[in-house]
């Protein structure tokens, strides 16, 4: 009897586990694949240069301003998410980029970057703040910044490198963010337009819900990441001319901080 009741159990419990263990979700199944062979291609002497390199905007762009906030507290989640303050991007969207920050030059203005390349364990973070895929994408999808494909940022004066006037604050999720809010100061709306020509006319494609925020237009043919920015940091592919050859699929390194997670409550800003 004893030895029955010890098999019963031991089945129900099999049973148990078999029903709470989870496979693994098929986004994650992409972002770990994607990420080994992302880090095997870092890890490779001499490895082909590639668009799809991931590579440091500042080192690129030394003009270019940049204003990490999710690695500092000033973010909707009130604490830094991120461990270092750079910013990655693919080596063609940075090429785009290059273009946009010329033009912007001879106007006397520049680029200041809010956020770029964003580690997918980052997203989730974002979500579990802000659950509302008008402004966060939803790790179940995605986002685009997790691809190095994404950028946030405004325009500066270069001399005083002070911002100019946009519609609203960076990630003020609200109505005031959209591209067609209806009560847009003229100077602001003047300035949108600028920025928003300028990257259209080189590729990039604006986010209807954030004036901040584009995407690469070829967004598509970059894996999502998870690859934290100190590796990217020490193994940035070298800087050379661009060449044609793809890498193919690629992809992490887990850059999560559970204790992020606990961050305080979302809120949308006035």
């Amino acid at each position: 009897m004893h030895f029955f009741t010890l098999l019963c159990c031991g089945i129900m419990m099999n049973t148990y586990v078999a029903k709470t263990i989870r496979p693994a979700s098929p986004i994650a199944v992409q972002v770990r694949e994607a990420t080994a062979a992302y880090r095997n291609t870092l890890n490779k002497k001499n490895h082909p240069v590639s668009p799809q390199d991931m590579v440091d905007v500042a080192s690129e762009i030394p003009t270019i301003i940049l204003d990490l906030k999710y690695a500092t507290d000033d973010n909707f989640t009130g604490k830094a998410v991120y461990a270092q303050a750079r910013c990655f991007l693919r080596r063609a969207v940075v090429e785009k980029l290059k273009k946009v920050q010329a033009a912007l030059q001879k106007q006397g203005l520049g680029l200041k970057i809010w956020d770029g390349y964003r580690p997918y364990s980052v997203q989730q973070i974002f979500w579990d703040r802000c659950p509302d895929d008008r402004y966060v994408g939803d790790p179940a999808k995605g986002s685009k910044h997790n691809r190095g494909a994404a950028i946030d940022l405004t325009l500066i004066n270069l001399a005083t490198k002070a911002e100019l006037p946009m519609p609203s604050a960076f990630d003020d999720f609200t109505s005031k963010a959209h591209r067609t809010y209806h009560t847009m100061a003229p100077e602001a709306a003047k300035n949108c337009k600028l920025l928003e020509d300028l990257m259209v006319a080189n590729g990039f494609k604006p986010f209807e819900k954030e004036w901040w925020h584009y995407n690469d237009n070829a967004w598509e043919s970059y894996p999502l990441l998870d690859i934290s920015f100190e590796e990217l940091a020490t193994a940035v592919a070298p800087k050379r001319d661009v060449q044609t050859k793809d890498l193919g699929a690629q992809t992490f390194v887990p850059a999560s901080d559970a204790s992020l997670a606990a961050s305080r409550p979302y809120t949308k800003k006035p």
